[in-house]
């Protein structure tokens, strides 16, 4: 009878811990974040002045401010002779590569600005050039290519 018994509580044990036993690899996934909005990044570009800011809105703010305020520092070293005032909004793409180079990839202005203000572009670029060294965007925690659209205002008188 104890036999009986003690072999009753052996096939249980095995029974109630067979998959304990199993032979078979379990594959343990784990979820992974396989959507990527590549239209955000989680840091964005910015300059050295910048750096030490750690909010992400006021970080943005400083990059915007900043590179508009080397980019018109520099145009406004040269003086222009135009016809007609202009009052004009030209934009600038701007291409931030992950290693921090920036390109002027297009300047976007109408035909009355690029007859009166032929050179604009070729300064433009220069001023691009003349930017300090710019710390790349960062997605996921590796830098990225970043485009930026800057708008600038062009208020010239007579």
């Amino acid at each position: 009878m104890i036999f009986r018994a003690f072999s009753f509580l052996i096939i249980l044990f095995l029974c109630a811990s067979c998959d304990k036993f199993s032979f078979t690899k379990r594959h343990q996934t784990q979820a992974i974040d396989t959507i990527v909005d590549f239209s955000l990044v989680d840091t964005f570009p910015s300059f050295k002045n910048c750096d030490s800011i750690f909010d992400a809105t006021q970080k943005a703010d400083c990059f915007r401010k900043t590179i508009h305020f080397k980019i018109g520092k520099e145009l406004q070293q040269y003086s222009f002779t135009i016809k007609d005032s202009i009052s004009e909004k030209v934009f600038m793409n701007l291409i931030i590569s992950s290693k921090g180079k920036v390109v002027l990839e297009k300047v976007q202005s109408s035909e009355n600005c690029k007859l009166q203000l032929p050179e604009l572009d070729s300064l433009l670029l220069l001023s691009v050039q003349n930017l300090p060294v710019i710390y790349p965007a960062i997605k996921r925690g590796v830098p990225v290519t970043t485009k930026y659209r800057l708008p600038i205002i062009i208020e010239l008188k007579e």
